[in-house]
């Protein structure tokens, strides 16, 4: 790429490409300066530093995330929307390893704060509308949804379940069951309680 034609969207997508490729950790301003065929300081002007890269990273991956989420949702509520989401992360995690691993950490206030992260949450959101939690209960919620599903696709993606039957798969669908039955189920705060 001629530096002329670099752009900030270019080289984020670049440094997704190479995620993928790679691992997230393989992500630094110099390999992607290297892939683009620019010195690193070129970048400078494009990204402020390694984080505000791995920030960009993550902002493209969870708009994209955003993307299928939506697509698998869409018309369905309850199980069906739950079993959509959750499918939605599973499938990206394996199409996008390094954009996915973006996602397992902390990330800044540029992507926390992004439209494609206020998008996810709206989504979310929107598979909680289909369950018994109350509004005021559904950051708990989307807490045990995130642990949830993240854990079980690192073990997955590690090969944590390789070794013992049953299948993974079986496993996945009785994860989404579990997951269903506590969000019909949503136990109130001892301080809710009346007793």
């Amino acid at each position: 790429m001629i530096h002329g034609t670099l752009t900030s969207a270019a080289v984020i997508a670049d440094a997704a490409t190479l995620a993928d490729e790679d691992g997230f950790g393989a992500v630094t301003l110099s390999a992607v300066a290297r892939r683009l065929g620019v010195k690193a300081p070129s970048l400078y002007s494009h990204v402020r530093d390694r984080e505000a890269l791995l920030d960009g990273v993550t902002a493209l991956a969870l708009g994209e995330l955003a993307g299928r989420i939506g697509a698998a949702i869409a018309g369905r509520a309850g199980r069906l929307a739950l079993s959509g989401f959750a499918t939605a992360h599973r499938e990206y995690a394996r199409d996008a390893p390094g954009r996915w691993q973006s996602l397992q950490r902390r990330a800044g206030e540029s992507a926390v704060r992004s439209d494609a992260a206020r998008q996810v949450v709206v989504l979310t959101r929107a598979v909680l509308r289909g369950y018994p939690v109350p509004e005021d209960q559904h950051v708990h919620a989307v807490r045990v949804l995130g642990a949830t599903i993240n854990g079980y696709l690192a073990l997955e993606r590690i090969g944590g379940f390789d070794h013992s039957e049953p299948s993974p798969e079986v496993s996945w669908r009785k994860t989404v069951d579990a997951l269903d039955a506590l969000l019909n189920a949503w136990p109130l705060d001892s301080e809710d309680t009346t007793s």
